[in-house]
């Protein structure tokens, strides 16, 4: 006999199957099961790296990059406690119920305009599918919804060196793998913030002899951006699917131009010029899941026609982790594109044997993944016509979200979200140099010989085997864009001595039980060399324990040697400028 809440489980398919207006025929052939599971596979493949779809201990929720579905049919939009959602989602007014979710997933920029959800379900039947499965996904009758959403408690340390509190300018960083401790060591938090205005009163730090301003506003989840030889900035607005072109002046302190450069991409985020050098005739974006190019002129504030087509597919499988950047060899002869994980850490892969491992290997490099994530947790490579096959250059690495050419040795490096879920201060996020063939570790391993406890045994021939990248950063940073410092004139110029340092932006810490990072760092590099270490260089976008005003994403040179820095919380670019001369 099935009890209240199985029934309740059963029944959901139904329900939502004829709130959506489906056949009586479609609502005949697929019973309930078969919906839930359907809609549980599709889950699992395009929402589990972000969205949790069961409760921890004691009913809480498990906070992710994303809040916890569970119980979201009758939740108010942007309700959840401790995340930060997008202000448009919090005040769109919707009550999530099939009908309102089918269309907002169907396309959630259209639906709520300025939300930064990423993925969209176009495919009716897949909606229905995985619709049926979030309504079965209920809480326990006996919780209320306050109570069951309620972040879990953790267990971390009093004193915490790296609490958000004493980021300042300057402060020094050197984490090494014995700085690391053992899994689980405290509990794995769901602490995301809530984005807020810029409270009054609050300001941002940068070292002495610096000054920085706000660049530009009110653009839609800006992202990486990247400046071209005349000093345009392209900058991707990631949410809204286009490129954004702002021109200004050497020394400017607002742009002179604001275009739309093009639109109807997918997600763009990697944005790169070709061929390399002062006369690029091909602008190269990133989608999440193709490479296009734009015939381009210095000074074009328009896209030249449509698109072409370079790679047309980068992976077979959906979801998962969508920021996808791009760069070219010195020479321009190659092309690399990261491309990140479908998941955390591959939790969902089945197990292939030694002989069936070995044949895996030969094609697509030592410890790559299959299944889900064959091809992804790479940086791959091809040449810049795409018309060699798309191949491994590194493996290994989970999401490699920025990629750059060191402009003097040539030296591709990443800068890397690692993996989540092993407690507050595992796994180091990391900025490295890429050996090509190299492999990084991920699923099976982490920072050189440390297994990760969710697959132990299952690859004892890879021990030893992966790369301690270059310069470790905080767990949970979320470095994302790199670029190294290359100006030697210009009216903002930085010092001789940050020349060939890298900035990096951290986009900010959801798993970790204390606030961190919301900056943007300098990483040492000597003649080409990392020192492994890094200091703090722009500060200041937390607000207090539960909200930040800021998180930034992108972080380039512009033309007349300032820094320029996108935060996706309220859509603005800082610039940095020395003035101490």
């Amino acid at each position: 006999m099935l009890s209240i809440q199985s029934f309740a489980r059963a029944l959901a398919p139904a329900l939502v199957l004829a709130s959506l207006g489906a056949s009586s025929e479609a609502t005949a052939q697929d019973s309930p099961a078969d919906t839930i599971g359907r809609g549980k596979a599709l889950f699992q493949q395009s929402c589990a790296i972000c969205h949790a779809d069961s409760l921890g201990p004691g009913n809480t929720a498990i906070t992710r990059q994303g809040p916890s579905l569970v119980g979201i049919f009758g939740r108010r939009a942007g309700s959840v406690a401790n995340f930060s959602y997008t202000n448009a989602l919090s005040g769109s007014g919707f009550t999530w119920d099939a009908a309102t979710l089918d269309r907002f997933l169907a396309d959630p920029t259209a639906t709520v305009p300025g939300t930064t959800m990423p993925v969209s379900v176009p495919n009716t039947a897949d909606r229905r599918d995985l619709l049926a499965y979030l309504a079965a996904l209920k809480l326990p009758a006996q919780g209320s919804p306050s109570a069951d959403l309620a972040p879990p408690p953790t267990s971390s340390p009093k004193a915490d060196p790296s609490d958000w509190q004493l980021a300042a300018p300057g402060v020094a960083h050197h984490l090494t793998t014995a700085d690391l401790p053992a899994p689980y060591s405290t509990s794995s938090s769901g602490n995301g913030p809530r984005v807020v205005k810029q409270p009054a009163g609050a300001t941002l730090s940068v070292p002495p002899g610096f000054t920085v301003r706000l660049f530009a506003t009110g653009l839609s989840n800006p992202r990486l951006l990247r400046v071209a030889p005349n000093g345009d900035i392209f900058v991707a607005e990631t949410a809204a699917d286009r490129i954004r072109i702002l021109r200004a002046a050497d020394g400017a302190d607002t742009p002179a131009e604001n275009r739309i450069f093009a639109d109807g991409l997918d997600r763009p985020f990697g944005i790169a010029f070709y061929p390399p050098g002062d006369n690029p005739k091909w602008i190269y974006v990133a989608n999440n899941n193709s490479i296009v190019r734009y015939a381009y002129r210095g000074g074009d504030l328009k896209a030249q026609g449509r698109p072409e087509v370079i790679v047309p597919r980068l992976t077979q499988s959906e979801g998962g982790h969508s920021t996808r950047d791009v760069a070219f060899s010195l020479d321009g002869k190659r092309m690399f594109i990261s491309v990140g994980s479908a998941s955390n850490v591959a939790e969902n892969m089945s197990k292939k044997d030694r002989d069936d491992v070995s044949r895996w290997e030969v094609e697509h490099g030592r410890g790559a993944a299959w299944d889900a994530e064959t091809g992804r947790a790479d940086i791959r490579v091809t040449d810049p016509e795409g018309h060699a096959p798309l191949r491994t250059f590194a493996t290994g690495i989970r999401n490699g979200v920025g990629i750059a050419v060191d402009p003097t040795t040539g030296e591709l490096w990443t800068s890397t979200n690692e993996r989540d879920d092993l407690g507050d201060n595992l796994v180091p996020d990391y900025i490295t140099r890429v050996k090509e063939s190299g492999f990084y570790g991920w699923p099976w391993y982490y920072l050189g010989n440390h297994e990760d406890p969710r697959h132990a045994g299952e690859r004892p021939d890879l021990a030893g085997q992966a790369i301690v990248p270059d310069v470790l950063l905080q767990s949970h940073s979320a470095s994302l864009q790199m670029s190294f410092y290359t100006a030697t004139t210009g009216v903002a110029a930085f010092p001789a001595e940050y020349r060939g340092d890298i900035f990096a932006a951290f986009h900010g810490s959801w798993n970790r039980s204390t606030r961190t990072r919301y900056k943007v760092v300098r990483v040492r590099v000597n003649h080409g060399v990392p020192t492994g270490e890094y200091d703090d260089f722009l500060t200041g976008f937390v607000a207090n324990e539960s909200s930040v005003w800021g998180r930034p994403v992108g972080v380039t040179v512009a033309h007349d040697g300032a820094l320029l820095v996108t935060e996706d919380g309220n859509g603005t670019i800082w610039r940095v400028a020395y003035t101490g001369r």
